[in-house]
């Protein structure tokens, strides 16, 4: 009977010694102090703004501030690059986009970082279609009433930007090609101040993910949607299928990724935080709210697998475009 109860000991010292052990690696799998999250844009513009919103949702999860660094520039490359050559521990972390980890890929002939081999998953935050936005005063009501003044005067209407290799660069290129029309590109430094320079009236229009902040400011005027359906949040607004323009369709992401060989502890804790903070009704308000579609909270390696297989996808889009960075 005694050795019974001492292995019976034995037993439960060893289960209560591992669920510790367990604990322990997750109360350390990050380093301490705030984590540094890198936005490869300045602020003010729709990366930014989901950056912000998720970064603090995920802070009151992991008990740890999160600060944005904006190190915008280059289309997102000067952000990545910096991102990629942080201390692998969990203490960086970086948000990347379709342009950053797909369509860089293909527009610009050498990136100093891979965006796979030089970075791990954490996972997706959310999915947005571009809108095509006009200023208030614009003459033009509708996108058939655009293309038409573009047929009729090429190279005198043009569109902005959030610089060269951006995707509303890219969107801008492959309706273009859709629409048979010639218009200019305007690359500005960011996405903000492109935003101004359209509502100011400098800008003819641009296509941009996180548009309906400033549709309800009154601003601008929305002319499509470059989604397969109407937007919940912009039903009056019609795709632009049903504007004329067939096959145009854009779908900008937001994910999470660390420096290739964080330890896998550390992404796993960052992935749940993350998929905590997607579940939270008031984030899912202000995404919907921004136009931004709610997406099905991914594990380290789905999110992964969505990034590669959107790759190829991605490139097609530049070559239809026939935009290149250099």
């Amino acid at each position: 009977m005694a050795r019974k109860v001492s292995r019976l000991f034995r037993i439960a010292t060893g289960t209560a010694a591992l669920v510790c052990s367990t604990l322990l690696s997750a109360q350390t799998a990050l380093p301490p102090g705030a984590i540094t999250m890198v936005v490869g844009w300045p602020a003010g513009g729709p990366s930014d703004s989901v950056a912000r919103l998720v970064s603090a949702q995920m802070s009151k999860t992991l008990g740890q501030s999160i600060v944005i660094d904006n190190r915008a520039g280059a289309g997102g490359n000067i952000g990545s690059d910096i991102a990629a050559r942080a201390k692998p521990d969990g203490g960086t972390i970086m948000l990347a986009t379709a342009t950053s980890h797909g369509l860089n890929s293909a527009l610009y002939s050498r990136l100093n970082y891979d965006p796979i081999k030089d970075f791990a998953p954490i996972g997706l935050i959310t999915t947005s279609p571009g809108v095509m936005l006009v200023p208030k005063d614009s003459p033009y009501r509708s996108v058939a009433e655009l293309v038409a003044k573009a047929r009729a005067q090429p190279g005198q209407l043009n569109y902005g930007s959030g610089g060269v290799g951006s995707s509303q660069h890219l969107a801008g290129a492959v309706f273009k090609k859709l629409a048979n029309v010639d218009v200019a590109h305007i690359p500005f430094k960011g996405t903000a101040p492109a935003m101004t320079d359209l509502m100011a009236g400098r800008v003819d229009f641009i296509i941009t993910t996180g548009a309906v902040p400033f549709i309800r400011s009154g601003k601008v005027r929305p002319l499509a949607v470059a989604a397969h359906q109407r937007l919940p949040v912009l039903p009056d607004v019609p795709t632009f299928e049903e504007a004329g323009v067939k096959g145009f369709y854009t779908d900008s992401w937001y994910g999470l990724v660390a420096p290739a060989n964080t330890p896998r502890p550390a992404l796993e804790k960052l992935n749940a935080a993350l998929n905590q903070a997607l579940r939270d009704p008031e984030l899912q308000k202000q995404f919907s709210e921004q136009g931004s579609l709610l997406v099905k909270p991914m594990g380290v390696d789905e999110y992964w697998t969505f990034v590669k297989r959107q790759m190829p996808s991605a490139a097609e889009q530049v070559r239809i475009s026939g935009a290149k960075a250099d």
